[in-house]
């Protein structure tokens, strides 16, 4: 795509940065051309043989040599199948070979990303980019470019044995070439920006359903069934709206293109036979021959135009990938430390961020977690709660101020060491389609079966865990969906702790569970934050009153700092004011 949003019909950059990925198959390449050649050279020698047959042995009736050139005419159709078939085989091997690279070079990318970009970007759009975008740039090597050669050798093979046996046929058969070639042109501008449309439109398609699936709860709970089918439909029609156009573009350019070629071999009959009746400069086996020709030059003009649109196809895919790689929203500084040991001292100091730029969530947050202390962080929604997390695990990158662990600012920390020592247990827990056990290691080697269980046991989940079909290997499906959100809360912790975390940090792990699950967590917890540095982000009193300092914050400041008792001292303070509204119901119990 040029700067200025306009499509071209071919994109010189796109194509040369396509390419970049063959250069590690260089041999392939070359070998694929050459069959390419090949094939072309071999495709040429059949109605040249045909020329030579009917001329020179069916007219003059000698038998002999008819059946030694028809054998010879059906080893060479016996080497075009071959050639044909090491072709097409070596074309897709290649395009499947380079997409595979493309795809992890692609996702390690991705990988890589700050938190910000997937906030704002849609999961189906992504989804398309990765899979969809990237098969279509296979067939830009195996169905576009391989061919498109190919048949642009067959026709120059085809024109020059066309020249050397008849020049004033080859012209002839040649008159009605710049019109196809005018008509092709034309087709390759227009379905360039179709092709571009329908892209656009599987990806909408692509992102409303996946969103809609994930969230099919809220849909049903809230009747929006016939909203989201009626949305459905639009997004339908627009997708149908953008492949019809193809459609109609392909339905214009290929009954244009059969007829000027039959118009070709109708002037080559017509001249060929007026001079074969009148002179005899023109012979039955080359008008034959001619006729097999044309019909040879023209097809491949015909599917090139289908091909250069499957080429056309692959750069506008190739285009829209190379926007997520050309995307630089990885963590900018990443630092050179590697973590073998912390304390789990942590600092800030000064800290401002904001998601959108200028409106500010943390406003010069300073505080102090000690090593081994348990530090529980409240406030109202949308105070910064979660953010302080966020920026801990750098997840997004600060605007000012410094964050340190043991004194160490955490930029200088390499990112894995950083969050290999950092567990977090979220309020949303996710989970994989696999077993508990590999949701638990997440795959880590390093944690065997028998850790898993201990740990299991230590925490007091193991007999819960055993009470599952298959225990250890029951597989929980998509997003953990076979276990309770309790039950999925218990595996979250199961899963930071036996990561042996030098800081733990629990955000809102207990508040959407019943009340059974919660004495779990509630032991669950006690012994994984035990002389462990753990920041607790919750609203439930019994894991606030066991901290052994809390930080009130409000509008991204903070506003309070203290145990429970001298927080609850303060009159007027704000911990007291949102605890008497919180918990007022086990106020009165006590």
């Amino acid at each position: 795509m040029s700067k200025n949003g306009k499509s071209k019909v071919f994109d010189l950059h796109i194509f040369s940065r396509l390419m970049g990925f063959a250069k590690k198959y260089r041999l392939s390449f070359v070998f694929t051309c050459v069959t390419a050649i090949s094939l072309a050279i071999i495709a040429a020698a059949r109605p040249y043989l045909i020329i030579e047959t009917v001329d020179n042995y069916i007219k003059e009736k000698d038998a002999e040599g008819l059946l030694f050139f028809t054998t010879i005419i059906l080893g060479v159709l016996i080497i075009e199948v071959l050639l044909h078939f090491t072709f097409i085989y070596l074309a897709n091997w290649l395009g499947q070979h380079i997409i595979k690279d493309i795809r992890i070079k692609l996702f390690d990318h991705v990988l890589k990303f700050k938190m910000s970009y997937f906030d704002k970007s849609s999961v189906g759009q992504m989804v398309t980019r990765v899979v969809s975008d990237v098969e279509t740039i296979a067939q830009f090597f195996g169905q576009g470019l391989f061919m498109i050669v190919s048949d642009i050798l067959k026709m120059v093979v085809i024109a020059f044995v066309m020249l050397y046996k008849n020049w004033q046929l080859a012209l002839i058969s040649f008159a009605v070439l710049p019109v196809i070639i005018y008509a092709t042109k034309i087709f390759q501008a227009a379905i360039k920006v179709t092709f571009q449309q329908v892209r656009t439109q599987v990806a909408n398609l692509n992102g409303f359903v996946q969103e809609r699936v994930t969230g099919m709860q809220i849909v049903q709970l809230f009747s929006r069934e016939k909203i989201e089918y009626d949305k459905f439909k639009k997004i339908n029609e627009a997708h149908k709206a953008a492949h019809i156009k193809t459609v109609w573009y392909f339905s214009i350019f290929f009954p244009i293109a059969e007829i000027i070629s039959s118009i070709a071999v109708g002037l080559l009959v017509w001249y060929g036979g007026l001079n074969l009746a009148l002179d005899g400069s023109v012979t039955l086996g080359e008008i034959t021959g001619f006729i097999m020709m044309v019909e040879m030059l023209y097809r491949p003009l015909r599917q090139i135009a289908d091909k250069f649109t499957t080429l056309q196809m692959g750069m506008v895919a190739g285009n829209r990938v190379f926007e997520i790689m050309d995307t630089h929203e990885s963590v900018s500084k990443e630092g050179t430390i590697e973590i073998t040991s912390l304390k789990g001292n942590i600092n800030f100091k000064d800290v401002h961020f904001s998601y959108v730029k200028g409106t500010e969530v943390l406003k010069g947050i300073s505080m102090e977690v000690n090593s081994g202390e348990t530090v529980a962080i409240v406030g109202a929604t949308g105070a910064g709660k979660s953010t302080i997390i966020n920026l801990l695990n750098r997840f997004y990158e600060i605007d000012s101020g410094e964050i340190a662990i043991d004194n160490i600012n955490i930029n200088n920390f390499t990112l894995k060491s950083l969050r290999d020592h950092v567990a977090i247990v979220l309020q949303d827990v996710f989970l994989f389609s696999d077993s508990i056990l590999n949701n638990i290691t997440l795959e880590n080697n390093a944690i065997s079966r028998e850790e898993v269980q201990t740990a299991a046991k230590q925490i007091g989940i193991h007999d819960f865990i055993m009470s599952l079909p298959n225990g250890y290997d029951f597989n929980v499906k998509e997003r953990g969906n076979m276990l309770s959100s309790g039950q999925r809360q218990l595996i979250s912790f199961l899963r930071a702790y036996v990561s042996n975390p030098s800081i733990l940090i629990l955000d809102e792990a207990t508040s959407s569970v019943d009340s059974h699950s919660e004495k779990m967590i509630q032991y669950a917890t006690d012994k994984i934050t035990m002389n462990r540095t753990s920041i607790i982000i919750a609203h439930r009193l019994a894991t606030i009153q066991k901290a052994d300092k809390i930080i009130v914050m409000d509008k991204g400041n903070i506003v309070e700092v203290g145990s429970h008792k001298e927080l609850l001292k303060k009159p007027e303070g704000y911990y007291k004011n949102l605890f008497e509204k919180q918990f007022s119901e086990i106020v009165e119990k006590i």
